[in-house]
């Protein structure tokens, strides 16, 4: 009788596909709580770990001009306010940037076709633009990511021809 208990307790008939997957789906949203548990940087002991080179910007970009002021250490001051884009102007220490943000990467691409024509640096992210000296844009793009861009103008130079 016992023998046969044990038989019964422990057999075991393959799972379905659809068992499968639910079990699938139940044990991947059993580590759900584990990684949400903890912030980025932090283990479960609340000690920090290694950062990784990664700007902050990376992880919110698209970002509002707001957001990308603040990783660099600025208030800005909103400018413009439009259907195409948002400009808002920051005066720091390391000198004064322009922080444009686009709400599709079709209007920031239209920017800097246009851009073109007077030239300049610029530090170029998903849908966000920053406009400065070249000087201030590496700094910049140390703490919030982009690539930076040179674009040549065109047209009849100052001096005349």
């Amino acid at each position: 009788m016992l023998l046969h208990q044990l038989r019964e307790r422990f057999s075991h008939t393959p799972p379905t596909p659809a068992k499968g997957r639910a079990v699938a789906l139940a044990g991947a949203l059993a580590l759900v709580p584990l990684t949400a548990s903890c912030s980025p940087g932090e283990d479960a002991h609340g000690g920090g770990l290694p950062r990784t080179a990664v700007p902050a910007a990376a992880a919110v970009a698209p970002a509002r001009v707001e957001v990308i002021a603040e990783l660099t250490g600025c208030e800005p001051n909103i400018r413009v306010e439009a259907a195409e884009l948002r400009e808002g102007i920051c005066h720091t220490k390391q000198g004064d940037y322009l922080i444009t943000t686009f709400p599709e990467e079709k209007y920031k691409r239209t920017w800097l076709e246009t851009a073109r024509v007077y030239g300049g640096t610029y530090l170029v992210g998903t849908r966000w633009v920053v406009s400065a000296e070249p000087k201030t844009l590496e700094p910049l793009r140390k703490k919030i990511g982009g690539d930076i861009q040179r674009l040549q103008g065109f047209g009849p130079t100052a001096g005349g021809s």
